[in-house]
């Protein structure tokens, strides 16, 4: 398992005190309001473990969060387009049945005749549920991640059975 996973990316300073506005992932994720700390892995490929000292919604969406050692919107300035990644360690482990989203990225996707459809390599959440972005052979697949759809993930295995759309003419 990684250590770490991401849960979003810093997409502007906020104001003059260091504040930065962020977007997660999963737009319904607590995380930011849990952890006492972050990797932030700046555009320039430098990593940075930073305290998080206090977290608040913003409009569309957003959080603005505020952390120790970044106090004026320069230092702030320096963190946009980085991305947030929470320490595994820090996490409260996924009850039975459950998955953290970022570890369904990279599993191998198949579907329930054992065919390659591809890597699993990105997650949307653009509605009620994450859509699991499956690219492979030149094409890309959207798969809501619903027992609908999503029939097997494992892990240990780094793979998802999947059933994709049928399309009619």
């Amino acid at each position: 398992m990684k250590a770490h996973l991401e849960l979003g990316y810093v997409r502007g300073a906020h104001a003059l005190k260091g504040e930065v506005n962020v977007r997660t992932f999963d737009p319904a994720s607590e995380t930011l309001y849990e952890v006492d700390r972050v990797l932030v892995r700046r555009r320039d490929g430098v990593e940075v473990e930073l305290p998080v000292e206090a977290v608040r919604e913003a409009p569309k969406g957003d959080l603005l969060v505020a952390f120790g050692g970044i106090e004026t919107r320069e230092a702030a300035e320096g963190l946009v387009g980085g991305t947030l990644l929470a320490f595994r360690d820090d996490l409260d482990a996924p009850e039975e049945g459950e998955v953290f989203q970022g570890d369904l990225v990279g599993l191998a996707a198949f579907d329930a005749a054992g065919n390659a459809l591809g890597t699993v390599e990105e997650i949307w959440n653009s509605g009620p549920v994450p859509n699991l972005v499956i690219r492979g052979g030149g094409k890309e697949l959207m798969i809501p991640f619903a027992d609908e759809f999503v029939t097997e993930v494992d892990l240990e295995q780094r793979r998802v059975v999947v059933k994709p759309f049928e399309l009619t003419d």
